[in-house]
């Protein structure tokens, strides 16, 4: 079975204005990666839009009807990093409905994994609120869909990029169908994501955030899989894995204080990888989030997607002492055996 990836150039119709990072040669930057593609076949999709259903079963209607409202004007501020131009709704259904098309093919198994590289990005969306240059929330409605129409009871949700993703983290923040965790630097934009934030009520374990401090890089992001992430995640044993997969915490991004190499989000998907095909028949779909240096975005989705490619990905070696990250797994070892 290929690997799929999804992306169109009608992605490039979301305009939030000059000088904005979150720009329309983000995608530009995808394709000429994979116009230089020289690994497996992959598989490509075309997108869908999105219905009023299934942005609804996410996001409270004020908040549909205010993206709707932006709709033919050629700008309008949502709050001060989150702009739209004359087709930006537009194109948000496209984002959301690429990612729900890609995720059923996923779950059906006529793909093995899957990349959506869509725009814009969605992970800070809350059920309430556009921010965060994100209108719908692109991987909590896959995650949706995924249990309403194909019965999945536990979806995990594994959120890499440079920012906490807030909106993720509130949507399921009650919810043990859905395992959220996050690695983002911290303090940072949006200013949530402690580590003592586990989830409310039947959720309570089931949110685990993993700040790291400006400056960390491959080693302690493979140490936190290795350490944190992993065993969470094969305790949880879920039935698919969405990656939020943002590479703004590459070394060379401009909002970002990381120093993640394209190794480093080579390592991060070999480990998820593995647990999609312990847990799950190999079904991962990987969801493009932030990431803002065109040449971060290029080389890291292609390290991404040839781990995607690989038949059988290779087992790591122990990377460090297993006293590191003591802190967190103290935070949450009432929830799970670390």
């Amino acid at each position: 079975m290929r690997t799929a990836v999804l992306v169109d150039p009608r992605y490039r119709d979301h305009d939030p204005g000059p000088h904005h990072p979150e720009r329309p040669e983000r995608i530009d930057a995808v394709e000429a990666m994979l116009h230089d593609w020289r690994g497996a076949p992959i598989e490509r999709v075309r997108p869908r839009l999105a219905s009023e259903g299934e942005i609804l079963a996410v996001h409270a209607a004020p908040l549909l009807e205010a993206v709707r409202a932006t709709e033919g004007k050629a700008h309008v501020a949502i709050d001060a990093d989150t702009h739209t131009s004359a087709r930006s709704y537009e194109t948000a259904l496209l984002a959301a409905g690429g990612v729900l098309e890609l995720a059923d093919l996923v779950a059906r198994r006529d793909v093995q994994n899957g990349f959506a590289f869509v725009r814009p990005p969605g992970h800070h969306a809350t059920r309430a609120q556009s921010m965060g240059f994100c209108l719908f929330n692109n991987a909590a409605a896959a995650a949706e869909r995924l249990r309403a129409e194909h019965g999945l009871e536990r979806i995990a949700i594994v959120d890499w990029d440079l920012h906490h993703g807030n909106g993720t983290e509130a949507i399921f923040y009650d919810d043990p169908g859905v395992l959220y965790v996050s690695l983002h630097q911290y303090p940072f934009y949006p200013g949530t994501g402690a580590a003592t934030d586990l989830g409310r009520g039947a959720g309570t374990g089931f949110n685990v955030n993993v700040p790291f401090s400006a400056g960390v890089g491959d080693l302690g992001y493979a140490l936190a899989f290795q350490e944190v992430i992993e065993p969470v995640l094969r305790q949880f044993a879920p039935q698919f894995v969405i990656v939020s997969a943002g590479f703004d915490c590459h070394h060379r991004d401009p909002l970002g204080g990381m120093e993640v190499t394209e190794e480093g989000f080579r390592a991060m998907t070999r480990s998820l990888l593995s647990v999609a095909r312990d847990s799950c028949e190999g079904r991962l779909l990987a969801i493009l989030e932030g990431g803002y240096d065109l040449d971060a975005i290029r080389g890291s989705s292609r390290a991404v997607l040839e781990e995607l490619c690989r038949p059988d990905p290779p087992v790591e070696e122990m990377l460090g002492p297993a006293h590191l990250f003591e802190q967190l797994k103290g935070i949450l070892a009432p929830h799970w055996r670390l």
